[in-house]
């Protein structure tokens, strides 16, 4: 299975699970959200920072890792100085 077929899989079931949210009372729906957030966000993070760490790494600029990851120069170099903190 290539890269992109993956992502689309994992997109697919987020996307499945917010549809079951919709049709939950309001209070099981924001406690459900939150608790995705909650499980996501850190998921991203770290991947999103190793995947910065090698590129700069490999001697890539700011500018071409932001372009890539969809983020601006400055939010790469604050991402990648907190990444090292936190590596510490």
């Amino acid at each position: 299975m290539d890269d992109e077929s993956e992502l689309e899989r994992v997109r697919a079931a987020v996307v499945l699970y917010c549809a079951k949210l919709e049709r939950m009372p309001a209070e099981a729906r924001l406690r459900l959200a939150a608790g995705l957030r909650e499980e996501l966000d850190p998921l991203h993070a770290k991947a999103l920072d190793g995947a910065m760490a090698e590129a700069s790494g490999r001697g890539w600029a700011l500018r071409r890792i932001g372009a890539a990851a969809g983020l601006s120069h400055e939010k790469v170099r604050y991402w990648l100085a907190g990444s090292a903190w936190r590596a510490s």
